[in-house]
């Protein structure tokens, strides 16, 4: 044990050395190796001597040269923003206007599969045809279609329908 002694190895490689060994004698050499680096990453001497290595993160295709594993936020307006003004810059001069209710309120609106907003609100949209679908807090539905002439007012109200019963009954 002469070899333990602190002027000629330093103390603080023991459990270092004892964790390898260790690991060596009942691990293959992949599983010794990985015990080696876990051994080296925690103990007293990783932080002394700078041993250990930095962890890498890996890059998401997404997150350019970040390498982050989060979700970056997009920094732009929401969803029903964009679509809203999407639909007012492409109503032109005939546009018509319709505003749009639910029952219970507060449904979100999706016109032509996107989202546009909450009831109640006032569209500018172009003469057409449009499908107009709402969906309540608590899973309600209601889909309708409206045929908007050139610079009509229109209102739609949509009674939403709950896709479960809210009262069950058991008769015997």
């Amino acid at each position: 044990m002469a070899w333990f002694r602190s002027n000629q190895r330093p103390l603080w490689l023991l459990p270092a050395v004892v964790t390898v060994l260790l690991g060596s004698a009942f691990c293959g050499a992949a599983q010794a190796q990985a015990v080696a680096e876990a051994a080296g990453a925690t103990s007293v001497s990783a932080t002394a001597t700078g041993a250990a290595k930095p962890a890498m993160v890996p890059k998401l295709p997404g997150a350019a040269g970040s390498g982050s594993q989060h979700l970056i936020a997009s920094s732009g307006p929401p969803p029903q923003e964009t679509n809203v003004r999407e639909f007012q810059a492409h109503a032109g001069k005939d546009a018509g206007k319709i505003l749009l209710r639910a029952t219970p309120s507060e449904a979100q609106i999706w016109v032509n599969g996107k989202i546009v907003g909450k009831t109640p609100l006032l569209l500018l949209l172009a003469p057409g045809k449009y499908e107009v679908e709402m969906r309540g807090v608590r899973g309600e539905s209601g889909k309708s279609t409206v045929d908007l002439l050139p610079r009509e007012t229109r209102e739609l109200q949509v009674k939403l329908r709950s896709l479960y019963p809210a009262r069950v009954t058991a008769q015997q």
